[in-house]
């Protein structure tokens, strides 16, 4: 679990929904729109705490919501009950519980995938999209077999390859672990998904890695009707993802395009899969009070 971090101007609430109790961290409420951050697969909240402090800490961007998405960090449930239909209904629960009707959403990873599935459910109440770094495969998940998807995203599949292992593990995953990220052995697994050495973000996987949640949020992208659900996005989608990006290639935006009717994507120079982290600056405009 990411534990009890505590950070000046940011809240941290337990609202139960139909997945159980969600743990979110918020700042102050200011308005009735929400800018809500959706982590990957492979963290939890705290990495958004790079592009929030670059957007001049929680004091500057009021109406943040940010929650551990059920089955990661403090937010515990069976991976086994998770899709992205859940996981969306539960982030517009915890986004009116607090006391907002609209949303924009930022996603990385996992996050953007959950976001696109929340602008089709809510299109009323969903604003806009940011998706960083978000996997989509395409949006033609549902037509790619094993092989398919090993030739479309080779180092998504040696990475749940890896997490389908671990997982098989049970408890012993999470000790082995950090025993890697002790050894420095973690970093050189996960390099592929930076552009760079990337140590502290390393630690935060090493402690905020859910083996089980990740196999099932890659097998549900693989199960995806994504042309036909994406369609009905109304929102304005912006897609930044970075050029050495092992995960959301360039080559998926001309697909996408194709899909989601107000589509836009930028390229960000020298940056891997976590773009809010290596370059947190990207994302201060959005996440700054308006």
């Amino acid at each position: 679990m990411s534990g009890p971090l505590r950070i000046t101007g940011v809240e941290t609430s337990l609202i139960e929904t139909a997945l159980g109790a969600v743990a979110v961290r918020h700042t102050r409420v200011a308005s009735r729109t929400a800018t809500i951050l959706l982590h990957g697969a492979a963290g939890s909240w705290t990495t958004w705490l790079p592009a929030i402090e670059a957007a001049g800490g929680p004091e500057a961007a009021d109406d943040l919501v940010v929650p551990d998405l059920p089955g990661w960090g403090d937010s515990p449930a069976d991976p086994r009950l998770l899709d992205p239909e859940s996981l969306a209904r539960t982030v517009a629960a915890v986004a009116r519980a607090l006391g907002y009707r609209r949303w924009r959403v930022v996603g990385h990873s996992m996050g953007g995938f959950v976001a696109l599935e929340l602008a089709v459910l809510e299109p009323v109440a969903t604003v806009s999209l940011v998706l960083m770094s978000a996997t989509t495969l395409g949006g033609r998940g549902d037509r790619l077999g094993p092989i398919g998807f090993v030739r479309s995203a080779p180092s998504l599949a040696l990475m749940d390859a890896g997490m389908r292992l671990l997982a098989a593990g049970g408890a012993a995953a999470a000790p082995f672990v950090r025993w890697l990220d002790r050894r420095r052995l973690l970093g050189l697994l996960l390099a592929p998904l930076f552009d760079g050495p990337q140590p502290s973000v390393v630690r935060e996987l090493a402690r905020d890695l859910r083996p089980a949640g990740f196999v099932r949020a890659v097998a549900c992208a693989r199960r995806y009707p994504a042309s036909e659900r994406w369609r009905r996005i109304v929102c304005p989608v912006v897609a930044l993802h970075g050029d050495h990006d092992a995960f959301a290639p360039a080559s998926d935006d001309a697909r996408l395009a194709r899909i989601i009717p107000r589509y836009s994507a930028l390229v960000l120079p020298s940056t891997g899969h976590f773009g809010h982290v290596e370059r947190p600056g990207v994302l201060a405009g959005v996440l700054r009070s308006r």
